[in-house]
């Protein structure tokens, strides 16, 4: 694969059926020996990721990425906390926003961008289960009249 190509690694899908979307962010991140390895043989998984702040900092806690096959013993452990790389204003924004109540960080895609890993961040809020119900419900009528106006 070339350096400067790669594309989307993975994407968090129930992120977007557990949590309304309201802005998204792109964040480097900080990664150990065989880490980037594993990234880009797309051994990660962000199910159950979550972006918090720590001393005036963005971590990303609970994404597993797997150990590198080859890695020997300079591997890394595989849900261990990274920090991400944003700018300082990007930070103190964020910061704003999650101090509001039901604000969540939520990695949304995983990506190589110009030989880089990037981490799609979503400032979310959780739905609730009516609202995942209607979301359901309008997807499944969307697909109705799909194959309804198909044509043939």
């Amino acid at each position: 694969m070339p350096k400067g190509d790669g594309g989307l690694i993975t994407q968090n899908r129930k992120a977007r059926h557990e949590y309304t979307v309201l802005d998204t962010v792109e964040a480097g991140i900080v990664l150990h020996g065989t880490e980037i390895k594993s990234i880009r043989n797309h051994r990660i998984n962000l199910k159950d990721g979550y972006a918090g702040i720590r001393n005036n900092e963005i971590w990303l806690y609970n994404v597993h990425i797997s150990p590198f096959d080859e890695g020997n013993r300079f591997n890394h452990d595989p849900v261990r906390t990274r920090k991400l790389l944003l700018h300082r204003k990007q930070i103190d924004r964020l910061i704003g926003e999650v101090k509001q109540s039901g604000i969540t960080l939520v990695p949304l895609k995983v990506y190589i961008k110009n030989g880089v890993a990037k981490v799609l961040l979503g400032l979310a809020k959780g739905k609730k289960q009516y609202d995942k119900r209607e979301t359901i419900k309008r997807r499944e009528q969307e697909r109705r009249i799909e194959r309804e106006y198909k044509p043939r």
